[in-house]
């Protein structure tokens, strides 16, 4: 398989920014906190100032807490998308083209993976969800929770009109008519999915690329066009 360039590293700065935030009011909670012990131990007692900054001190660690659950969102994600990355790069032959970690200028938003192959355009929206999940047409939940606010299916098939509209955009492109196929890919080893009639396919990491080199399409796209295409969709990107 070909890797195009163009990744945004999107995730990879979102991973690094909510650390760096988190270890930033961890370290002034300490700073706070250590003040306080040493103006006690100094004074031995505790008056109202050492009241009032024991609630000041609070206040960083709970925007700590806020930083440090971002940075593990954004971290599983980023983990999850390296791997469908391994298992694509290790699985495709070098027909297909994979773009990575992927913002466009237009409509925003981050696209997991882009897959060009001669059978066709594969944009996957990656999950590194675990537990057990449901999925019912576009709506998602896991179970005993409240629905996500964020439908999976929905974003790829978002994502998958981007790309389209991209290509669709390019009149050398236009008489290839090529469909782009969104499908959702779970790389948890401890997720379970219920699926029931989903608007795009819903696949585990294992099943990615048989799925991708199966695909029946009624076009071959010749290599030149695909490379063509990936430096196309490069040019939209931040």
């Amino acid at each position: 398989m070909r890797k195009l360039k163009g990744s945004s590293s999107y995730l990879k700065n979102q991973v690094r920014k909510n650390l760096a935030k988190a270890a930033l009011f961890l370290f002034l909670f300490g700073a706070i906190l250590f003040a306080l012990v040493l103006r006690v131990a100094v004074s031995l007692q505790v008056d109202i100032l050492e009241e009032a900054g024991l609630i000041l001190a609070i206040a960083p660690l709970i925007v700590f807490y806020f930083y440090l659950h971002k940075y593990r969102i954004y971290s599983g994600g980023w983990e999850g998308e390296k791997q469908v990355a391994k298992r694509l790069m290790n699985s495709l032959n070098d027909d297909y083209y994979l773009l990575n970690d992927l913002y466009l200028r237009e409509g925003g938003g981050d696209i997991d993976h882009v897959v060009l192959g001669p059978n066709g355009v594969f944009v996957l929206e990656t999950k590194n969800w675990n537990g057990s999940i449901s999925c019912s047409g576009d709506e998602w939940q896991r179970m005993g929770k409240r629905s996500f606010s964020g439908s999976p299916s929905r974003q790829v098939k978002r994502n998958a009109a981007r790309i389209k509209q991209i290509i669709d955009g390019n009149p050398s492109f236009r008489v290839l008519v090529i469909w782009v196929e969104g499908t959702v890919v779970f790389t948890n080893n401890h997720v379970v999915l219920h699926v029931n009639n989903p608007s795009v396919p819903v696949l585990k990491l294992p099943q990615l690329a048989n799925y991708i080199t199966s695909y029946r399409s009624p076009r071959i796209i010749p290599r030149e066009q695909l490379e063509a295409i990936g430096k196309e969709i490069i040019k939209q990107k931040h």
